[in-house]
C-alpha cells in the first residue's frame, strides 16, 4: 500500500514536512545536502488491524521461545545420553544433542525474530537526520537525549502493547533456566572430591614396595616407608586417582623428639603417618633428613618438620602436611583410626 492510496485524513498529523524537502545543488555548492525522500508510512502505521496482526505475530514468536526453553529442559531430563536417532543425511547422532541443539536454537531464534519483527512493523521508522555536534555533553544535549529516550519509549508502545511486553518478559526470564540446568554437569562440590580419601577407621597400612600390611616392628627409627590403604591395587581402574590422595609417609621418631601434642597422640610408639602429597602443587615428597626430621619436596624445595606437626619451615607450601591418626589392631598391624581431618595436597577454594 502506498501513500497515494491512503486518504489524507488517515495520514498521521506529526508527519515531518522537512522529510520531503531537498536542497538543490548549484555551481557554488555541488555537494549540497540533498535532504531525505518523502517518508512512506507502513500499513501498520495507518491500519490498527494490521498493527494487531503484527502484535500477535511477535507474541507468537516470544511464546514459541518459551515453549522451546521448556522443551530444552525436558529433553535434558528425559533423554538419555546413550540414545541415538537417525537423521538423514547425518546418520545416527545423539538424540540428546539433537534435541538440545534444536530447542536451544529455536528459543534464541524466536526471541531475535520477535524483536526484529516488532522493531520493523510497530516501532517508529521515521527517518531522522542529526547534525554533528561537539563531543562534550552540553546541557542541551543531555536534555535532547532524555527527550529522545522518552519519545522512543512512547513510540515503542511498550505500555500499550501489553501482550508483546508480557510475552517478551516471559521469554527472556525463562530462557536463562537452560544455563542453570547445565550446571548439573559441573559435577559434585569440591568437598565431595577433595576432602576425603580412601582412608577410614580400621583400614590397614600396606607397604607400597612389598604390598604387605605393616607392623610396628617393620618401621625402624630414622627410616622412611611409603604406604597405601589396604585393598588398593595397581590393577584397579581408579588406582592413580586414589593413590594421589591417599599415599602416606611412615616415619619412626623417638617419642621424646615429637614436639606437637596432637602428633604424639595420633602416633604409635613414635611412628607417625603423614600425607606424601606436598601442599604446594601436589608433588610427591620423597626426601627425608634423619638428623633433623625434615622432609623435602624435590619440585620446589618446600621443607616440613615432621617432629613439629609437619609445619612448613621453608619454601612456597602454604600449610602443613595432613597427619593420619594411626594405631595397632588386635592382630598387631598398623591401621588408620579415621580419614585425614583436612584435605590433602594443595589448598583449594573451600578449605576446612
Amino acid at each position: 500500500m502506498s501513500t497515494q492510496d491512503i486518504p489524507e485524513e488517515n495520514v498521521p498529523a506529526e508527519r515531518d514536512e522537512e522529510h520531503g524537502r531537498a536542497a538543490v545543488a548549484d555551481e557554488k555548492n555541488p555537494f549540497a545536502d540533498p535532504g531525505l525522500p518523502p517518508h512512506e508510512h507502513r500499513v501498520q502505521d495507518i491500519d490498527e488491524r494490521a498493527a494487531k496482526r503484527s502484535e500477535r505475530v511477535v507474541a507468537f514468536l516470544f511464546t514459541l521461545s518459551m515453549l522451546a526453553t521448556v522443551g530444552f529442559i525436558a529433553s535434558y531430563v528425559a533423554i538419555s545420553a546413550d540414545q541415538y536417532v537417525y537423521i538423514f543425511p547425518l546418520g545416527h547422532i545423539s538424540a540428546l544433542n539433537f534435541a538440545l541443539g534444536m530447542t536451544l536454537g529455536l528459543a534464541l531464534f524466536t526471541i531475535g525474530a520477535g524483536a526484529v519483527h516488532w522493531a520493523r512493523t510497530l516501532m517508529s521508522d521515521v527517518e531522522v537526520a542529526d547534525e554533528r555536534h561537539p563531543i562534550e555533553a552540553s546541557p542541551e544535549v543531555r536534555a535532547k537525549v532524555h527527550a529522545d529516550f522518552k519519545q522512543g519509549a512512547k513510540e515503542s508502545a511498550l505500555g500499550r502493547r501489553k501482550l508483546i511486553r508480557n510475552t517478551m518478559f516471559g521469554a527472556m526470564a525463562l530462557f536463562p533456566l537452560s544455563g542453570v540446568v547445565l550446571l548439573r554437569d559441573l559435577g559434585p562440590l569440591p568437598e565431595d572430591k577433595l576432602r576425603h580419601t580412601m582412608w577410614r577407621k580400621g583400614l590397614k597400612l600396606v607397604n607400597m614396595n612389598t604390598n604387605e600390611p605393616l607392623k610396628p616392628s617393620d618401621v625402624q627409627v630414622g627410616s622412611l616407608t611409603f604406604a597405601k590403604p589396604e585393598g588398593l591395587e595397581e590393577e584397579d581402574h581408579d588406582f592413580q586417582n586414589e593413590i594421589a590422595k591417599a599415599a602416606l609417609m611412615i616415619i619412626r621418631l623417638q617419642p621424646e623428639d615429637i614436639k606437637d601434642k596432637r602428633e604424639l597422640e595420633w602416633s604409635h610408639e613414635g611412628i607417625v603417618a603423614y600425607s606424601k602429597i606436598c601442599t604446594h602443587v601436589g608433588c610427591p615428597i620423597s626426601l627425608y633428613e634423619q638428623q633433623t626430621h625434615h622432609v623435602l619436596c624435590p619440585c620446589h624445595q618446600s621443607t616440613f618438620d615432621l617432629s613439629d606437626g609437619a609445619r612448613v619451615i621453608f619454601g612456597p607450601a602454604g600449610h602443613a602436611l595432613p597427619q593420619l591418626h594411626i594405631g595397632v589392631n588386635d592382630e598387631g598391624y598398623l591401621e588408620a583410626r579415621s580419614d585425614f581431618e583436612e584435605p590433602v595436597g594443595p589448598a583449594f577454594w573451600e578449605r576446612g
